[in-house]
C-alpha cells in the first residue's frame, strides 16, 4: 500500500477515525531532508500493513500543519485513536521512524 496523500478533507476518516495507528509526514516540495525522508515513508507505507501512512503538503494544507504545530518540516507524527502518541521533527532513519511507531 502507498502513503496517502492527506487533505483538511480526507484527515478525520482517514487518520481521526483510523482503527490502525497513524504515521503522518509533513512536507514540502522544496525542502530538501523532506526529500531524503519522503522514499524511507514510501518504503514503510509498502511494507507495513498494520499502520497507515500518510503525507501532508504543508504548503496546500496551512490548515493541518497550524492544527498540529508544524513549525519545521520534515514533522512526523504518529497518531493512535487521533491522538498524538510520538513526534519527530527533522530527518530521521528508517530504523528511528519504525521505533517511533512501535513505542
Amino acid at each position: 500500500m502507498s502513503a496517502i496523500q492527506i487533505t483538511e478533507q480526507n484527515f478525520p476518516s482517514e487518520v481521526l477515525n483510523s482503527s490502525k495507528p497513524v504515521l503522518l509526514d509533513f512536507w514540502a516540495s522544496w525542502c530538501g531532508p523532506c526529500r531524503m525522508v519522503s522514499p524511507i515513508i514510501d518504503e514503510i507505507a509498502h511494507e507495513r500493513t498494520d499502520i497507515k501512512v500518510g503525507k501532508v503538503n504543508v504548503d496546500e494544507q496551512k490548515e493541518l500543519a497550524a492544527q498540529y504545530g508544524v513549525m519545521s518540516i520534515p514533522t512526523l507524527l504518529v497518531l493512535k485513536d487521533g491522538k498524538v502518541v510520538n513526534t519527530s521533527v527533522g530527518a530521521r532513519s528508517k530504523e528511528q521512524i519504525l521505533q517511533m511507531v512501535s513505542q
